[in-house]
């Protein structure tokens, strides 16, 4: 135990954790608040992973099985951690060197030309069906919705949030929308079903571009709603609306500026943009160094102070912008139920590591977003000053004439979405 007790004794302030090492020594930390927790180290090698990389270290260990859960939960071990750390940011000098290393190297972890962006995205996307239809809503929305009361369902909770970016998108019968990253699709039918306009969806999946443009062709909207398999630096389009939900984290900071030139040269000029993307509230930095490896290569979080120069120098101008603090720590708990619910289907599809290396991805994002300043930011864009009207009144007028809407039909038949 005299390995970690130095880093453990600094930075458990708060909660009730007990450790138990491979010699059978065992030690507590905090305040003994709160339910205890209680883990396992098995091995000293272990032991020295957490010192000198916990970020990385900490979910190896787990989903190796070499850091076991004794007493509580793992998101209760978690959440006694980010808690501590949300409250007090903390740096231990072993582990800082790393943490100076990765920002320093963000950029070429970061560089996404259009094959390695493609090949990120198949490493995500393009997992089994099955697994996405055991905890996403019918429609496969992967990405925050709109939480407006404690009892939303997943499924409300994301209608909400398709018809939440509809209304700043103020579409109208026959413009053409460009909706870059567009999943499996359901946002671009959801949008073209209500306002008649006609879509284009972009995608680097070709898993997700099948099922989407099948969606498409069984609900009638083959000949308006359409995906294509495309990084949005190829297209070459001009649209009168543009909307990007969930994508912009995996443009990479090398990047930034192309992305925000190829929406002004696709805008029309009269045309609205809205960019619907996980940032963070405490300045530059770097990707989480487990969730870089294991679940999104090549992504990154930015800061708005590290998006809104790319924006200014495209020409584009902000007429709007949201800050969605909570809404996906809400949605990531009920991905995380559903998760768990349907635990042994999910390992019965891959095997125990897979299980545990996704119950923690689940689990750490939704308490990032609880304690470490993780948000949601919608941006609204335009090229003139008049594009949009000149008070929000819009957003709630739409909302009112428009209750929750179902997808035109979910992905698994089998599945149903309430209204």
């Amino acid at each position: 135990m005299a390995i970690l007790d130095p880093l453990l004794k600094n930075l458990i302030q708060m909660g009730n954790l007990r450790v138990l090492d491979w010699k059978g020594q065992s030690a507590t930390y905090g305040d003994a608040t709160g339910s205890p927790v209680t883990i396992r180290i098995h091995d000293g090698a272990t032991a020295w992973r957490l010192i000198f990389d916990p970020q990385l270290a900490v979910g190896e260990a787990y989903m190796d099985g070499r850091m076991t859960i004794e007493e509580g939960s793992l998101f209760d071990f978690l959440e006694i951690g980010m808690k501590n750390i949300g409250a007090k940011p903390f740096k231990y000098p072993l582990s800082g060197i790393t943490e100076r290393l990765r920002t320093w190297i963000r950029r070429i972890d970061q560089f996404n030309p259009a094959s390695r962006s493609k090949a990120n995205v198949a490493h995500h996307y393009d997992l089994s069906d099955a697994l996405y239809d055991l905890f996403l809503d019918a429609d496969r929305q992967y990405s925050c919705a709109y939480v407006m009361s404690p009892d939303d369902t997943l499924e409300t909770a994301q209608a909400q949030k398709k018809r939440h970016i509809a209304a700043k998108l103020l579409m109208k019968p026959g413009h053409r929308v460009l909706d870059i990253g567009s999943g499996w699709g359901g946002l671009g039918l959801y949008l073209g079903d209500i306002s008649g306009a006609d879509i284009t969806g972009l995608t680097l999946s070709e898993h997700q571009l099948a099922v989407s443009n099948d969606r498409a062709a069984k609900a009638g909207f083959a000949d308006r709603i359409r995906f294509k398999l495309l990084d949005y630096r190829s297209e070459a389009g001009k649209y009168d609306r543009i909307v990007s939900v969930g994508m912009f984290e995996h443009v990479g900071v090398n990047h930034f500026n192309a992305f925000f030139q190829k929406i002004a040269d696709a805008l029309t000029d009269d045309g609205v943009a809205l960019i619907h993307a996980i940032g963070r509230a405490d300045g530059p930095g770097h990707t989480n160094p487990w969730i870089d490896k294991y679940i999104f290569p090549g992504g990154y979080c930015p800061a708005l102070s590290e998006v809104i120069p790319a924006i200014e120098k495209a020409g584009l101008l902000i007429t709007d912008i949201e800050i969605l603090r909570l809404h996906y720590a809400e949605t990531l708990k009920r991905w995380r139920e559903r998760f768990d619910a349907n635990r042994e289907k999910i390992r019965a599809l891959y095997d125990d590591r897979f299980c545990r290396m996704w119950e923690f991805y689940l689990s750490t994002s939704e308490l990032a977003f609880r304690y470490q300043g993780q948000m949601v930011f919608q941006i609204q864009l335009a090229k003139k000053t008049g594009s949009v009207p000149i008070t929000r009144d819009y957003i709630a007028e739409f909302e009112a004439a428009h209750p929750p809407a179902s997808v035109v039909a979910p992905v698994n038949n089998s599945l149903q979405i309430a209204a």
